[in-house]
């Protein structure tokens, strides 16, 4: 019986091998081991560097506290502190002031105003016997009229224009001019 192996399988195993083979390789190395002239270099580049810092240079008395003139400090910028309480009115100031008296608004005189008409001027429409102003209620209902006609029982159309009409309640009080609105 034959085994058929494809042949970027068996490459990638070979691959592998070599990869194995050169981390256990590198593993077994030591620095002295690798290469003398840089391990040589290596040494002497670390005894310089150690001449040149020598540990007598080192003065220790600087390191020690020193007494400052300024006392211990109380402010911590982690806690917040209460505001300080503002200071005290004087009593002279309090006595010599005069109470304020407010007077309240004034009233109106009179009856209230009417409440606004609550009809939205639609359309105008020309006919043989003159123009009438179509009109929309807020439930929706279209209403219409001729000029001095009383409108929804409550209103008496006064004067019909192209882009306006005029209103007022049938006692003759709150004349309101409603503007186009097209809807």
């Amino acid at each position: 019986m034959k085994l058929k192996v494809s042949r970027p399988v068996v490459l990638l195993a070979m691959l592998g091998v070599l990869l194995v083979v050169v981390v256990i390789a590198r593993r077994g190395e030591s620095p002295t081991s690798a290469d003398p002239r840089a391990a040589g270099a290596r040494q002497a580049a670390t005894t310089a560097s150690a001449k040149e810092t020598a540990v007598a240079d080192l003065r220790l008395d600087r390191l020690k506290a020193e007494d400052t003139e300024l006392g211990p400090t109380t402010r911590n910028p982690f806690q917040f502190k209460p505001k300080p309480a503002p200071p005290a009115p004087r009593a002279e100031a309090s006595a010599a002031k005069a109470p304020v008296v407010v007077a309240p608004p004034p009233v109106p005189q009179g009856p209230p105003p009417p409440p606004p008409i609550a009809l939205k001027y639609i359309g105008v429409l020309e006919t043989g016997q003159g123009r009438v102003a179509i009109f929309r209620d807020t439930g929706g209902d279209i209403v219409n009229g001729k000029e001095g006609d009383i409108i929804d029982g409550r209103y008496r159309l006064l004067k019909i224009g192209v882009e306006s009409a005029d209103l007022a309640y049938v006692d003759g009080r709150g004349r309101q001019t409603i503007r186009l609105s097209g809807q």
